[in-house]
């Protein structure tokens, strides 16, 4: 062959007959390793057209084409087919057509401008009145959420009212679950399908039919899937139905990087449903990586280690892989740290697109692409304009003009439009024709809204309007002229306004909700440290819109979210905001925080795999590192469980090894951190073993554990406990008499301690 391949490869590639389930790590070569497969098994005489491949996505089928072609080059067998799951679910649709199973579609498949224009329409009809303002505020996000419901009931064979409520969408939006009926009629009276209808009609007509299910099994002698852990519920079936009782299937993938649950994925298809429903299949394993070194490899099996819904699979880099650098820095600044590093970068000459900055959600993006932008370091961030075109900043700055004596200045149809904007910010809770009268009548003076405001008498006022009228009012007259820094405005803003209630109160979901609110917080902690008079503020906001609209898309660092990362690389990765509040991003109420904590951890693990020299961790000091214990931000529990120290010392220990063969003897490689499992188990695929230095030996951690990290806990007081959950502030415990209460974040430290489990 030409190229080395591993013992585990190998085995892959000569695999019997017989289905197989693959566990690839992140890194492994799979890609390769399925090529090479493909070739054993044409060389085998296997007949190339029942040989099927699914890739996941057109971009996956497109590179694996030129793999195989490559590693199939010169020979004169015929390639099997790929295909991704659409087109195959599309070849199906049209042939159901033909054979009268299914009624005739129009072949131009609907667009997304389409499908919005239709969802619009649906929710201008069903939604009550109550909610048309706010809707039609916000009509991308109300349609971006009901497209996206629509989608998800179609990968799977859930009701839409189950659907719904898996969402956690608010109950005041429910009539969604009649715009998904009523989107089906109109699309079906109009003959049309959409991407997520390829597979979803003909897997739903073959479930409902058992001559359909005799029709499409059994035509494949060898069917092979890439990135199985992505795979939704009507994708497994799909593959089900067509490998019938005759196909030999392999799926690969990597339960630990499923990160796409909000399109229907989930671990359980290739974690159990796939053994389940297959019979006896091969277990097989990628583990080595060729991505990143000992160090990486060593943190990320820690903290995947905590999940229960896994393979136990040590993922451990292979002797051909450089070391990669791992840092944890104690930062009360991410955006500063980032700004910095950068600067170094540019210093030394260095391409700034081998940076990624990857974070958990879009608002924590908002002080990072401030600095950038006032440092002049060129980015990219994988979204539409950016931070300063965002609704929230755009009504803060709003305010700041309200406050820096600048209404006065503009035109009457200029401030009629500025005080809209406060008005919807939070909403007065007036109807649009009412706010529009309004903000007229205010725009026709140069001053004195305040007292404007609140000699206006609208009638037919309900009690709750005439209290948001007249705390507007007062609002007003307080925020003319207020001096004060920009900081100490929007802080008194937000709290005289009730802006963060306001915001919960009208968004389509709560992690909509928080997303807003991080932003606006976001913002805040930026003019805090800008630190001027809202003059100068908006002049200096000025300038950064000018810089941000002359921003060169293809160059720069990368500004990214973990979930659009999946399957890329980068030489230096920085992961900001390791703290408790967004990873795990425990704000939404949950009855399920086990698997919530597993998600989020999977997504970490994702992020922290994508690097390949350098990787970055960032996360608030400790007390010990002079660390605030008023802090709102605690260290996130998912750096405890990195073992960071550990996996640093044992990384740096093995990578000075010298190459050994299994059949060399054992070395024995002494470290100060007490070992863990992992650690050990690590080691000995490494062909040494851990003995801990009896001089100078350290904890594996230097943080105390927080009780509501813990499984078992035990109070001062009430005695043996469990955690049960959490929020931002406080969590709850359920004690061994059966009550359960709850504890602030705060001042756990005072009345906790970590209790061992038999």
């Amino acid at each position: 062959m030409p190229m080395q391949l591993t013992a585990e490869q190998e085995t892959i590639i000569q695999a019997g007959f017989e289905h197989c389930v693959i566990t690839a790590v992140a890194g492994s070569g799979k890609t390769t390793t399925l090529a090479y497969r493909i070739k054993h098994l044409l060389n085998e005489g296997h007949d190339p057209q029942r040989l099927l491949i699914l890739m996941f996505n057109r971009s996956a089928r497109e590179d694996f084409s030129k793999k195989i072609s490559k590693v199939m080059a010169g020979q004169p067998t015929a390639l099997p087919e790929i295909r991704t799951y659409h087109s195959m679910g599309y070849r199906l649709y049209q042939r159901f057509i033909n054979e009268g199973y299914l009624k005739p579609i129009k072949s131009e498949v609907l667009q997304e401008h389409e499908i919005h224009y239709q969802v619009w329409r649906l929710i201008t009809q069903l939604a009550p009145e109550s909610l048309q303002d706010e809707i039609k505020r916000s009509k991308k996000e109300h349609v971006e959420t009901a497209s996206n419901y629509i989608d998800l009931v179609k990968s799977t064979l859930s009701s839409p009212e189950i659907v719904f409520e898996e969402l956690g969408i608010a109950d005041k939006y429910r009539y969604l679950v009649e715009l998904f009926d009523r989107f089906e009629q109109w699309r079906k009276q109009e003959r049309r399908i959409s991407y997520s209808d390829m597979l979803y009609e003909p897997v739903l007509a073959i479930h409902n039919n058992e001559a359909l299910q005799k029709l499409v099994s059994n035509k494949m002698d060898i069917i092979l899937v890439d990135e199985y852990q992505d795979t939704n519920e009507i994708q497994h079936l799909l593959l089900k139905y067509i490998a019938g009782s005759r196909a030999r299937v392999t799926v690969v993938g990597d339960p630990d990087q499923t990160i796409y649950e909000f399109r229907g994925a989930r671990p359980e298809f290739i974690l159990n449903r796939f053994a389940e429903e297959f019979e006896s299949p091969q277990e097989l394993t990628l583990s080595y990586t060729f991505r990143y070194g000992h160090k990486v490899a060593l943190l990320a099996n820690h903290l995947i280690s905590f999940n229960k819904g896994r393979k136990d699979v040590i993922c451990h880099s292979h002797p051909s892989t450089p070391a990669t650098k791992i840092s944890l820095h104690p930062s009360k600044d991410d955006a500063g740290f980032i700004a910095q590093h950068a600067k170094q970068m540019m210093h030394d000459n260095a391409d700034l697109s081998d940076l990624a900055v990857l974070f958990r959600v879009w608002s924590q993006s908002v002080p990072i692409e401030l600095q950038l932008l006032e440092q002049n370091i060129p980015y990219r961030i994988d979204r539409s304009r950016g931070a300063l075109f965002t609704r929230e900043i755009q009504s803060l700055s709003t305010i700041l003009e309200l406050a820096a004596g600048l209404f006065s200045d503009l035109s009457a149809t200029v401030r009629q439009q500025r005080f809209e904007q406060i008005l919807r910010f939070p909403h007065i809770g007036l109807k649009e024709f009412q706010l529009r009268q309004l903000c007229q009548t205010l725009a026709s003076q140069e001053t004195g809204w305040g007292t404007i405001l609140e000699q206006i008498t609208l009638p037919d006022l309900k009690k709750i309007q005439t209290i948001k009228l007249d705390r507007t009012a007062k609002l007003f007259r307080r925020l003319e002229g207020k001096p004060g820094s920009s900081a100490d405005i929007i802080r008194f803003y937000i709290q005289e306004s009730d802006l963060y209630e306001g915001i919960r109160g009208l968004a389509m979901t709560h992690d909509a909700a928080e997303e807003r609110i991080g932003t606006v917080k976001g913002f805040g902690r930026y003019l805090h440290a800008l630190n001027l008079p809202p003059k100068e503020t908006l002049e200096h906001l000025s300038e950064l819109k000018k810089r941000a609209g002359k921003q060169n898309s293809q160059s720069g660092l990368l500004l990214s979210t973990m979930h659009r990362t999946k399957g890329l690389e980068w030489p230096i990765v920085i992961i900001p905001g390791l703290v408790d509040k967004y990873l795990p991003y425990t704000l939404r109420p949950t009855n399920d925080m086990q698997s919530l904590l597993e998600s989020e951890r999977r997504l970490l693990y994702v992020a922290m795999t994508r690097s390949i020299q350098e990787l970055h961790l960032l996360s608030p000091p400790t007390m010990e590192q002079g660390g605030s214990p008023t802090s709102d931000f605690m260290p996130s529990r998912f750096v405890k469980e990195m073992r960071f120290e550990l996996s640093k010392e044992l990384g740096e220990k093995i990578q000075a090894l010298p190459q050994v063969n299994e059949t060399d003897d054992k070395k024995e490689i002494e470290i100060k951190h007490s070992p863990t499992k992992i650690a050990k188990r690590y080691a000995e695929l490494k062909q040494a073993s851990l003995i801990q230095a009896k001089a100078n030996v350290v904890a594996t951690d230097n943080n105390e554990t927080a009780a509501w990290h813990c499984d078992a806990v035990l109070h001062a007081i009430f005695g043996d406990g469990v955690v049960t959950g959490e929020d931002e502030r406080s969590f709850k415990v359920k004690f061994e008499d059966g009550k359960e209460m709850d504890f602030s974040k705060k001042s756990a430290h005072l009345y906790f301690t970590e209790r061992t489990l038999d």
